[in-house]
């Protein structure tokens, strides 16, 4: 999209509309003391064909697929895309599709999102899924509140081995709360320690991610039955890489009551960040407790299809104060990049594209050990593992930065204790002579 600046007739004649003298006028409300008093630091006009070469230049800058072989994951994964998603998703129809506020003009966009929700709910194993979040962060805080609003409890646990940074959206959504969040110790293998659950008292919720921040696969039928020893606690399932489900058992297959995290690897680039699709799926049971929206399907008094907007719990003209969330749209745009990619793959391509992950990770994890890297942990993997690397690597993965490689993510700043310790990932996109070329490099 260009960006086409206003002429100083647009800003007169737009000033004039609203009765604005002129654009400080527009700012009259903001206090003197808040405003910037001197210029901003901004380099001279470019033309616009300077302006493109300049991004250029940024561009080349940054460590990118598939310029630069990019060993790291850690809740943001580089996956293919089938060309017929990306193509569908360049029609306006799909584009520009927003909230379905008006379902007599909004079907085709209603009946995508209804679709996404069937999918997902066939991908997770659950039974009725919203038409999604912001992202997986936003959807696990989401979840340890529902499990406060069903249970009535105020305590919620969470793994220590659910991502970092999931962790501390969901100490800034209860901050203010009153409610308390305890962490759950990981164990010597890298799965999540239930072995204290019992001594926590009445807990809400409990949420674990599986595979885990170290990509190592949780036990979730059995952590879902200690969960469930009492009945009144809630058992939430995340996850950052949802492609995992094409091996592993699907959460509702584990006892989970609540199954939530990040849709970006089903069709949706990496874009250096953003944006996330939130997935979120529960019991039927729980259905009114959901954050979010619920697209349906009925029927008009025709007798013909049609899609409506079943559920909107979270509207705040409507419930305000008693409203479950405050999560005001869903990732539209995004839902519908997952559908697509998730309809072109289907059941047989999911599990194959995941078997495929998982070996290639497998190769990688094998052939490091080959070199004489350790893994601290022992618990099966998929798609990351961490490796143990000797003192000073992080010069080795500086060096191998200005070769175009980045060789995991450092553990050191989320886990003070694996500071020696480095976050691996190989998705389909990385093949054998690139882990070859890895290995060979850091065991020089």
């Amino acid at each position: 999209m260009r960006y086409l600046p206003h002429t100083p007739e647009d800003i007169r004649a737009m000033l004039q509309v609203v009765g604005a003298a002129d654009l400080d006028a527009l700012f009259a409300s903001i206090p003197d003391d808040c405003r910037r008093k001197e210029a901003l630091k901004l380099p001279e006009p470019l033309t616009e064909w300077e302006l493109n070469g300049h991004m250029d230049n940024l561009a080349a800058r940054m460590g990118a697929s598939p310029g630069t072989k990019v060993f790291m994951g850690a809740g943001s994964y580089h996956h293919h895309i089938p060309e017929i998603t990306r193509q569908l998703l360049l029609r306006g129809e799909y584009f520009t599709a927003y909230t379905p506020y008006q379902p007599e003009i909004s079907q085709g966009t209603l009946q995508t999102i209804y679709e996404y929700q069937s999918l997902v709910c066939r991908l997770l194993g659950m039974d009725v899924a919203n038409a999604s979040m912001y992202d997986g962060a936003s959807g696990l805080a989401e979840a340890l509140l529902m499990t406060i609003r069903v249970s009535r409890r105020k305590t919620v646990a969470v793994s220590r081995a659910v991502h970092p940074l999931y962790r501390r959206v969901v100490e800034t959504y209860f901050a203010p709360t009153g409610f308390e969040v305890v962490e759950l110790p990981v164990g010597r293998d890298g799965r999540t320690d239930l072995s204290g659950l019992k001594d926590l008292g009445e807990l809400a919720g409990v949420a674990l991610q599986s595979p885990n921040f170290f990509g190592c696969i949780e036990d979730m039928a059995a952590a879902g039955k200690a969960v469930h020893a009492d009945p009144k606690t809630l058992f939430v399932a995340a996850f950052s890489e949802p492609l995992a489900f094409g091996m592993l058992k699907a959460p509702g297959q584990c006892g989970a009551d609540i199954a939530c995290g990040e849709g970006q690897s089903l069709g949706i680039p990496q874009s250096f960040g953003g944006p996330g699709l939130g997935m979120f799926a529960a019991r039927q049971k729980y259905v009114r407790s959901m954050p979010g929206r619920l697209i349906g399907k009925t029927v008009d008094r025709d007798g013909k299809t049609g899609f409506v907007l079943t559920l909107a719990t979270r509207e705040q003209h409507i419930r305000r104060e008693k409203a479950t969330s405050n999560i005001c749209s869903n990732q539209g745009l995004c839902a519908t990049a997952s559908t697509m990619y998730m309809a072109a793959l289907g059941g047989t391509g999911i599990r194959q594209l995941a078997r495929l992950n998982r070996d290639r990770a497998e190769y990688l994890k094998a052939s490091l050990a080959k070199a004489g890297f350790s893994s601290p942990f022992s618990a099966p993997t998929f798609n990351e593992f961490v490796v143990r690397f000797p003192d000073k690597f992080e010069e080795t993965w500086k060096a191998l930065m200005e070769k175009r490689i980045v060789a995991g993510l450092h553990l050191a700043p989320y886990y003070p204790e694996l500071s020696d310790c480095w976050l691996m990932c190989v998705t389909e996109t990385i093949d054998r002579d690139d882990m070859d070329a890895l290995v060979k490099e850091v065991t020089r």
